[in-house]
Order: structure tokens, then C-alpha cells, then sequence
């Protein structure tokens, strides 16, 4: 259990701050980076949830992703050593499985697409693509983490260790469900395609 007794602690007023494992490094770090906005996707999915007209059906996946969102900023925040004193918390190759399951289950019933979407339809579609959006930026910005630090465990302590590679697998197929959970929430509303430009007419 998590027992939070003050709001601010000041201790991030010089620039820096802790990871998970009580190293300390600059709030500049692409690794606080990729968690940070690994919390403002989970934001992002809390606006769908608590946005009118959103599916039972969403909403319960949802609920699971949320949990499972904070599991993976702890993920990211906790560098990769060879022999961990404690077991940290990781995000599990069963997740994404699960992940790809509900990207089948959701999709198994939509039109094939002939181009892109574009983001709009119902409320909840509209939501549910920002999502998307945000997730595909902490994707981008885990993996610049991953870049800085690799994605292997250290045995030595005075070299930070990488990136869990499965926590970049799940932002992936996260996306992926968020863009076809967009669809499910537009069944039943035309969905608006993008044209290229020399397709389409312009009012004046």
C-alpha cells in the first residue's frame, strides 16, 4: 500500500529527482521523460472514461489499462540490473498478449479500412484517439530512453541499466488498441476519411 502524507516535498526544486530504485537524476532525463508522459496517456484515457456515452465495454478494458499504466511508469523508472535486491514491478508479456487479444475481440466486427480516419465522430471516439496520440508520443519518447540507456540489464552498479523492452512492446500495441476502440465507439456513425488534397473540395 501506498501512503502519501504531503503533496510537495521540495526535494525537486534544485532540477533533480528520484527513480524508482533512489538514483538520482535530472528532471531532464529521458527516462523521467517517458514517464511522465506515460502519466499524462493515463490522463488522457481518464478523460474517455469519464467522458458521456462511453461504452461498458470500453470502459472495463480501460479500467484495466489504467491500473497497468502505472505499473509501467514504475516499469520505466526502475533501471535494469542483472540481480535485483527486491523484485521490481515490470510490465509482463502476458499484458501485451492481452493487449493484441483486444485489438482482435474490438476490431473482429469493423469495415475494412480504404484510407485513414481522421479523429471526430462520436465524443468518445474523439477522446480516445488524443489518447492514442498521447500514447504514441510516450512510445516515441520511451524509446529515446532506450536509445540513452539500452535495453540490457547492468552488473555494475555504477552503470545505470536500460529499458524494459516489454514496456515498449506495450505502449505499441496500446496505440494500436486506442485507434481500433476509436472505431468500436463510432459504430453506427459514418466515419470520415482523409482525401488528399487533390481529392477533396475546399468551400470557398
Amino acid at each position: 500500500m501506498v501512503v502519501i502524507s504531503t503533496v510537495y516535498t521540495r526535494t525537486g526544486d534544485e532540477g533533480r529527482t528520484s527513480l524508482a530504485d533512489l538514483s538520482s537524476t535530472t528532471k531532464t532525463d529521458p527516462r523521467v521523460a517517458a514517464y511522465g508522459d506515460v502519466d499524462e496517456a493515463n490522463a488522457a484515457i481518464g478523460l474517455v472514461l469519464t467522458t458521456d456515452g462511453c461504452p461498458d465495454d470500453i470502459a472495463e478494458v480501460l479500467g484495466v489499462v489504467q491500473a497497468e499504466l502505472f505499473d509501467l511508469g514504475a516499469d520505466l523508472s526502475t533501471p535494469l540490473v542483472s540481480e535485483p535486491e527486491h523484485e521490481p514491478l515490470r510490465v509482463l508479456g502476458a499484458s501485451v498478449t492481452r493487449l493484441e487479444q483486444w485489438c482482435d475481440r474490438f476490431g473482429a466486427d469493423l469495415a475494412v479500412l480504404r484510407s485513414f480516419v481522421l479523429p471526430g465522430g462520436t465524443r468518445v471516439a474523439a477522446a480516445l484517439h488524443l489518447a492514442r496520440t498521447v500514447t504514441r508520443r510516450a512510445e516515441r519518447t520511451a524509446w529515446a530512453a532506450a536509445e540513452a540507456y539500452g535495453i540490457d540489464a547492468s552488473d555494475d552498479p555504477a552503470v545505470p541499466g536500460g529499458i524494459n523492452p516489454t514496456a515498449l512492446r506495450y505502449l505499441n500495441r496500446l496505440s494500436d488498441l486506442l485507434f481500433v476502440l476509436s472505431r468500436h465507439a463510432n459504430r453506427g456513425v459514418d466515419e470520415v476519411l482523409w482525401r488528399p488534397g487533390s481529392q477533396r473540395v475546399t468551400p470557398d
